[in-house]
């Protein structure tokens, strides 16, 4: 009896040690939440599910797809967005990421485009406040998911709507961020830069063509010191900000960038995410030595969002 008590009570100290050491493994790993790049080694992405997806007027990009249905025979399927989101989540899976993902709601139907409800910073999530009316209350299912995953969650924007793919970590220290007025505003862009400002970054405001909607359709980093851009669609006076920052520009012409080719993701490692539309600058990136995986994502670029719309990096290794 007393040989079976002694077990006992082996096994329960056990279980306590285990049990600490896997809430210190989850506090550990908690803490690990948070970039301050977007170019090295990803780990964690958020995703949603485009399940409810449908073509609705959205903005310039879709609107323009709409437009020239007729001439162009650019039809919605839902089984083909289905195939090619379940694609480019197998890409991310085999470089080895962790997909993560929003509740699929029936009356939030575009909020699989994760990039823009929040935006992930060194500190926790940015929960942002959309424009769009069919997306205004997007930030229910981000703010759900950051509190469910214990993911801290560093500002809420509140001084004017503030999108997502405004957000535009350049290299660690440094971001870019952007309005076009009819998503992210002037107002809501310059409170999230002073927000950075006070925690010692430099944050550079700046207008941006509401064609191509967010800062993440006109330059995407790629790796250390080396972005994509349409520097032919940026303001001069931006550009010389990347130059004066030692930023190399891989340039992506007007036309492939309206088709949101620069809307990529780099995944770390020598590799990133691209789209077959962007064929032009696939060649150049992997002239340059990348490892470019190029899926079909058309029923999203047609819809208004690329790869980089549709992932919002919940944790990089830092740079």
């Amino acid at each position: 009896m007393l040989e079976c008590r002694r077990q006992l009570v082996h096994c329960l100290l056990l279980n306590q040690i285990l049990a600490g050491e896997l809430a210190m493994a989850n506090d550990s790993r908690s803490k690990s939440w948070g970039i301050n790049n977007d170019y090295s080694k990803l780990h964690d992405v958020l995703l949603g599910r485009p399940e409810h997806y449908r073509w609705v007027e959205a903005g310039p990009l879709i609107g323009r797809t709409m437009a020239n249905a007729h001439m162009t025979g650019h039809r919605f399927n839902l089984q083909l967005a289905m195939k090619q989101h379940a694609e480019m989540v197998s890409i991310f899976e085999e470089t080895g990421v962790t997909c993560h993902y929003l509740d699929s709601d029936e009356v939030l139907h575009r909020n699989f485009f994760a990039r823009d409800s929040s935006a992930m910073t060194p500190w926790g999530a940015l929960i942002c406040h959309m424009q769009l009316k069919c997306r205004r209350a997007d930030y229910v299912t981000a703010i759900k998911f950051y509190n469910d995953n214990n993911i801290p969650i560093w500002n809420y924007a509140t001084a004017g709507h503030f999108e997502g793919g405004d957000f535009n970590i350049i290299e660690p220290g440094r971001v870019l961020i952007g309005h076009c007025g009819e998503r992210s505003e002037k107002e809501g862009s310059e409170q999230v830069a002073n927000w950075m400002r006070r925690e010692g970054w430099e944050a550079v405001v700046a207008p941006i063509s509401r064609e191509f909607v967010h800062m993440d359709g006109l330059i995407v980093p790629l790796a250390e010191k080396l972005v994509v851009a349409c520097v032919d669609a940026m303001e001069p006076w931006l550009v010389e900000v990347l130059k004066g920052w030692r930023i190399e520009i891989v340039e992506v012409g007007y036309r492939e960038a309206s088709n949101l080719g620069v809307n990529l993701v780099a995944l770390g490692d020598g590799k990133v995410l691209s789209m077959a539309g962007a064929t032009k600058l696939n060649e150049k990136m992997r002239a340059l030595g990348f490892e470019v995986y190029d899926p079909d994502m058309s029923m999203f670029t047609l819809g208004g969002g690329g790869v980089h719309c549709l992932s919002q990096a919940l944790y990089r290794d830092e740079a």
